[in-house]
């Protein structure tokens, strides 16, 4: 309600079972730029490592994690060092960034990725749960010190990020595997949708109806309602079951 641009970017890449939103930012044109590279990084690398899963890849696989994990962890620090070297390359994208969400079907379950402070949820049986942690200022001090719920609303630096793909070099991508349930709905947002809208509400509203198109409508719209101060992208993946 608010902007005049859209830096906000997102993916259903259905033969990957690869969903993807990322949130730009730097200023009027290199924010989208970041969040559309970022976007266009991860669909390309994964094309071309299902066409040739014997191609180099530009990162060691870490031992520790599963193929699919690394394959996810790789595309986001490719997308990473592509949207730093952008910006270091042409003044006029200087200081241009990105956050990331991603969530990956596997056959363990749901694989998330995440990077800044655009979000994954999971309802599950009515209930609402957060399943990234936000790579921002506010969650830091909130988790050093206990804020009261005023002092959160007041925060001077809300839309301070701590971590994003493009502020350096190399970046580190938290990961989780979820071992999902029939039913399970996964929601991955910018915070257009979870700044405005509490979760309280953005829970009530995604149990509200079984048709996941309406329900991001229905979420994009309560967005807009209060207020709607940034972009708003919202991206809906429902767990059928193995088959």
């Amino acid at each position: 309600m608010k902007r005049t641009h859209n830096e906000d970017a997102y993916d259903l890449i259905d033969d990957e079972r690869l969903y993807l939103v990322a949130d730009g930012m730097g200023g009027h044109a290199s924010g989208e730029v970041a969040s559309k590279m970022a976007i266009e990084t991860l669909r390309e690398f994964f094309s071309a490592t299902s066409q040739d899963p014997e191609a180099t890849w530009p990162y060691k696989m870490d031992k520790a994690r599963g193929y699919e994990e690394n394959r996810l962890i790789t595309g986001i620090k490719l997308a990473n060092l592509r949207i730093h070297e952008a910006a270091q390359r042409e003044p006029r994208l200087r200081g241009m960034g990105t956050t990331i969400v991603a969530i990956l079907v596997i056959d363990d379950g749901v694989l998330i990725a995440h990077v800044g402070d655009s979000r994954v949820y999971r309802l599950r049986q009515g209930k609402l749960e957060q399943l990234t942690d936000d790579h921002s200022l506010l969650n830091d001090y909130i988790k050093m010190k206990r804020l009261t719920e005023e002092e959160i609303a007041n925060f001077p630096h809300k839309n301070v990020i701590v971590r994003a793909l493009g502020m350096k070099e190399t970046v580190k991508v938290d990961t989780r595997l979820d071992p999902p349930q029939p039913g399970d709905v996964y929601l991955l947002c910018s915070d257009g949708l979870c700044g405005p809208v509490s979760d309280q509400e953005i829970g009530e509203i995604a149990q509200s109806s079984n048709d996941l198109k309406g329900v991001a409508s229905k979420l994009i719209e309560r967005a807009n309602a209060n207020g709607g101060p940034d972009n708003v992208t919202v991206v809906l993946a429902k767990w059928i079951g193995k088959g």
